[in-house]
């Protein structure tokens, strides 16, 4: 009997030998799996946008920018684009630089006029310069997709980090602003960033809580959209430092009671009581003096990081508008006044409050509207992030919530795109997704909270939506910037429910002059176009068909998208009488007359 006792417990542990090994074979290769994985994901992100870049002619916005860049790298003063803050730009002026394009800064003209003398007017390659201007922001994307893996992996573990970031590398909106040299994505990424360190400050207060207010500093130095996270971050920077003092609280009451007990005479448990009593009251004393501090620091070293972004452009803070400030009355004018930020800071603010008092035009689901609606970017949020990104993201937020060990991550990962949200949803401006372009951000690492370990179908499930979504931006390769998801059609149907940013941005003129160029050679061509490019450059011939006669436009009509979209009076007259003749990147819809 006690033999077959000892054979049976020989056999059950004999082969645990071999686990163990294969176990750490296993640890070795994740080694460099993960990395190996992760260089994969970004390599295919990497590739997308540089493939976006060489493609695409330049947005509306890019000449704009892209000017002020160079006017910065020549001029060093606060001359144009006062409405945004430097920091963005000068990520933008490293390319410009590179570039070295000839550029005047003695041309007079608006900062629209200027992007285009640049681009156009003074001898540049506008191909040349806009690949190098979109490179900084392009390697900032890439690093901000690190952020994603690195937040997620620490919350939810490796799986959850590589989950994070397939989803932010295969976002179609992160890929289509990535490639291009503006401020939504490094904005939106420093936000990322900042929410990040003050979630590592509940360890190490010390050294993140400063950190985290130069990442937020950073994104209210590229738009003045990310102002709404300043309070909110600063609130959880207090939070993280309470939680961490809490946690520094438990380890010394523990150090006390053990040492307490090896060293106390048997007759002192009283006083042991009664120190440990008064240590522990003084502690809660301090915590909230701690916990104000920590938000004071995030705040005055975001304020800080504002001011050096002005100081880099021009160490004598000279600020020389090339058109006009509006003026700012009543109780906004004077709160701007009271910020304690550079002079051409509070200027852009009025020049953003002007914007937003004017009646622009909006367009959502077929429908023309003066004005905004609060649902716009919602609605255009459902229309192009893709849909397993949605429903894991969707998923991951009720398991912040609801799972006991991820809930401390909740605030941060829900309450800054939630209230950047809603400030957004209050603009004037229905323009595209691109004012909340942290929403897929947060969401991708949202999403890492779904697959949790001992359970098999929820992996499943999640490997699948992933597998969903790369599947969807890939099909859309390499028109990411009109983008929609397979329930509203994809990337072909979007100009029949958005417009601008989200579908036209002027992307497409380079391919249309290869495409008339290939196919219709020697055709009469007219033009609709709206974007900041200018097509005789690109070797587009072509009339303006609204300043003649309807009986005269024969031949292809070429109309931009976000024009097609608010078609009205003779324009929507010779649309009406055409017929459908193809489309250009989804973006320029082709009609014949």
């Amino acid at each position: 009997m006690m033999a077959r006792e000892q054979h049976l417990v020989l056999s059950r542990t004999a082969p645990a030998a071999a686990p163990a090994g294969r176990r750490a074979g296993m640890r070795r290769h994740r080694r460099w799996l993960v990395p190996l994985l992760a260089a994969l994901l970004l390599a295919q992100m990497a590739a997308a946008m540089v493939t976006t870049a060489v493609q695409q002619t330049p947005t509306i916005d890019e000449p704009v920018y892209v000017a002020t860049a160079a006017d910065y790298l020549h001029g060093h003063r606060i001359r144009y684009n006062p409405e945004h803050p430097p920091l963005g730009k000068l990520l933008i002026e490293a390319g410009v630089a590179v570039a070295d394009p000839h550029y005047d800064p003695s041309y007079p003209g608006t900062q629209g006029d200027v992007g285009r003398h640049l681009l156009y007017e003074s001898g540049n390659d506008p191909w040349r310069l806009m690949l190098w201007a979109r490179l900084p922001v392009i390697v900032l994307t890439l690093l901000f997709g690190l952020v994603a893996f690195a937040f997620a992996r620490e919350l939810t573990g490796t799986a959850g980090g590589l989950v994070a970031l397939a989803l932010y590398c295969f976002s179609p909106d992160l890929i289509a602003h990535g490639s291009l040299a503006t401020l939504d994505m490094p904005a939106a990424g420093f936000v990322l960033t900042s929410a990040w360190l003050v979630w590592r400050a509940r360890r190490r207060p010390v050294l993140y809580v400063p950190l985290a207010g130069a990442a937020l500093g950073a994104a209210v130095a590229t738009k003045m959209s990310a102002l709404p996270a300043l309070p909110v971050l600063m609130a959880l920077a207090a939070v993280s430092v309470l939680a961490a003092g809490r946690a520094r609280g438990r380890v010394s009451a523990r150090r006390r009671r053990t040492l307490s007990a090896l060293t106390a005479p048997p007759g002192s448990r009283r006083h042991e009581a009664l120190s440990l009593l008064a240590a522990a009251v003084g502690g809660r004393r301090r915590r909230p003096l701690s916990a104000l501090a920590g938000a004071g620091v995030v705040a005055l070293v975001a304020i800080a990081v504002v001011w050096a972004a002005y100081l880099a452009v021009d160490p004598r803070l000279r600020f020389s508008p090339a058109e006009p400030v509006p003026a700012l009355h009543g109780l906004r004018g004077r709160l701007v006044d009271l910020l304690p930020l550079p002079p051409a800071y509070r200027a852009g603010m009025r020049v953003q409050f002007a914007f937003e008092d004017y009646p622009w035009q909006g367009y959502l689901f077929g429908h023309v509207y003066t004005g905004s609606r609060w649902y716009y970017l919602p609605a255009a949020l459902l229309v192009k992030t893709p849909l397993g990104l949605l429903a894991l993201g969707a998923a991951g937020a009720v398991a912040l919530c609801a799972v006991r060990r991820l809930r401390p991550a909740a605030p941060y990962l829900l309450l800054p795109p939630g209230v950047l949200l809603a400030a957004a949803m209050t603009g004037a401006r229905d323009f595209g997704t691109r004012y909340a372009l942290f929403v897929p951000v947060f969401l991708a690492v949202t999403a890492a909270c779904v697959p949790r370990p001992g359970r098999r179908r929820t992996a499943a499930a999640t490997v699948v939506l992933v597998m969903w979504a790369a599947v969807s931006s890939l099909r859309t390769f390499p028109y990411y910037l009109p983008y929609a998801n397979e329930a509203f059609g994809g990337p072909a149907h979007t100009h029949r429910l958005l417009h601008d940013s989200n579908v036209d941005w002027g992307q497409d003129l380079g391919r249309l002059a290869d495409r008339l160029r290939r196919e219709r050679p020697g055709e009469r061509v007219w033009l609709v176009y709206k974007g900041s490019g200018v097509p005789s450059y690109y070797g587009i011939h072509a009339a303006d068909p609204l300043g003649v006669a309807p009986d005269r436009v024969h031949g292809l009509l070429v109309v931009s998208d976000s024009a097609l979209a608010k078609a009205r009076g003779r324009l929507a007259e010779l649309i009406a009488s055409s017929r459908p003749a193809g489309d250009v990147g989804h973006s320029i819809s082709l009609l014949r007359r």
